[in-house]
């Protein structure tokens, strides 16, 4: 089979099309986040996303809509965790991190183990994505990135001042809870394309493998978006073509992205 025949099946061109919206979605947040150091926060809300799809499956209830509201209540307990209880970010993520693993094999045990799907949604497979969650990921995704746009001087300001930007009239609290409120989504929307265990890394690695080369914050969303998007055109087409899987094909392209950049600004 060519590319061209490969390129003609809809589940590729589905499975294109959506993973291209996600990619730019994860990649231009993941900018705010690496910046703000607070690259964790997507690996954590990933293995909550995990004990609220378990929680899901367990009541037989549609995981997705189960793990948006629980995903996104504990993005803002990471906030209130650093603000009320005075730990360190990284501390609070571990926390909610830990919780949500043990909520998902409590549940998992409850039930006496689940069937394929949860296996599903720990690795992913984007080539199995729907109409529906492709027209999902589509309107989520474009809604998300017209709510960065908005923010974006409030979001840049905080990022790289967030004293300076509270001084200057910037509402930081609600900056912080519309960017972690952001990263849940993200985190759940992506889930199906990469997998829970992998999400994390589409928000990190484009945007570390722009910061080695751009020159200005918006050249870094930009060159952080085509990183994104590359890697998981190629990734799908590379993992069908040798028999892959395709979420880790994706981490894999992303992090060669990352030393090919690294290696062009030590030699430039």
């Amino acid at each position: 089979m060519d590319i061209l025949d490969f390129l003609n099946h809809a589940f590729v061109q589905k499975a294109l099309i959506a993973g291209s919206f996600i990619a730019v979605l994860c990649s231009t947040l993941g900018v705010f986040l690496v910046l703000r150091r607070l690259s964790l926060i997507g690996d954590g809300l990933a293995h909550v996303t995990f004990g609220s799809i378990a929680v899901g499956l367990f009541f037989k209830s549609s995981p997705v809509y189960v793990a948006v509201p629980i995903v996104m209540l504990s993005s803002l307990g990471i906030l209130k965790l650093v603000e009320k209880a005075r730990i360190y970010g990284d501390a609070a993520i571990g926390i909610v991190s830990s919780l949500g693993i043990a909520i998902g094999v409590l549940m998992a045990s409850i039930a006496g183990g689940f069937n394929v799907d949860l296996f599903s949604y720990l690795f992913g497979n984007i080539l199995s994505i729907s109409i529906e969650e492709v027209i999902a990921s589509i309107v989520l995704s474009m809604i998300l990135i017209a709510v960065i746009l908005i923010f974006y001087q409030e979001l840049l300001a905080v990022t790289f001042d967030e004293e300076s930007a509270k001084a200057s009239g910037v509402n930081t609290k609600r900056i912080n809870s519309i960017l972690v409120l952001l990263t849940a989504l993200t985190v759940v929307l992506a889930m199906k394309m990469v997998g829970i265990m992998l999400v994390s890394a589409l928000l990190i690695i484009p945007s570390v493998t722009a910061l080695q080369v751009a020159r200005s914050f918006k050249s870094t969303m930009f060159i952080a978006a085509i990183a994104g998007v590359l890697s998981v055109v190629l990734g799908i087409c590379i993992s069908f073509a040798a028999d892959l899987p395709t979420g880790a094909t994706i981490v894999l392209l992303n992090f060669l992205f990352f030393i090919t950049a690294f290696i062009y600004k030590t030699l430039r």
